[in-house]
């Protein structure tokens, strides 16, 4: 069986926020594209749906979580290694975004971080288990 997943996002303004991804090296999946909304393909089976907030409406009868003073959600996106996530994190900030804090290395996995222009934050890490701590790969043999 075939998973997918898709994780879908308010944004004020779609055309901006596809400006901004493309400069961090996404692209869109134009079957899904349209004034409403785009499909921003992530990974092989993985997809930001960024959704016009009035359109993202009306999938839900709560109200749209204010991103710029709360957090509802932390989207975590792992890359081929350090220099790519330090590369991803200047072209987010050029592109508009704001980084949140200092890089953290903790040997094993590096990780930075990011506010889109919509304030969704995305942490950007890189993470070698041959280097993870060995009561982490305990756990993992254990599960």
């Amino acid at each position: 069986m075939t998973k997918q997943i898709f994780v879908n996002l308010p944004v004020k303004d779609l055309d901006k926020a596809i400006t901004f991804f493309k400069k961090l090296g996404f692209t869109f999946n134009p079957q899904f594209t349209d004034k409403n909304a785009t499909c921003m393909i992530v990974g092989e089976n993985i997809f930001f749906m960024l959704l016009v907030e009035k359109f993202f409406k009306t999938f839900i009868k709560k109200k749209i979580c204010d991103a710029k003073k709360n957090t509802e959600v932390l989207l975590a996106i792992a890359l081929e290694n350090k220099k790519a996530v330090d590369e991803m994190i200047t072209k987010a900030i050029k592109a508009g975004g704001k980084e949140l804090g200092k890089p953290k290395d903790h040997g094993w996995m590096y990780t930075r971080s990011f506010e889109d222009l919509d304030a969704h934050i995305l942490e950007i890490f890189y993470m070698d288990k041959s280097k993870m701590p060995k009561e982490m790969k305990n756990k993992e043999q254990r599960i």
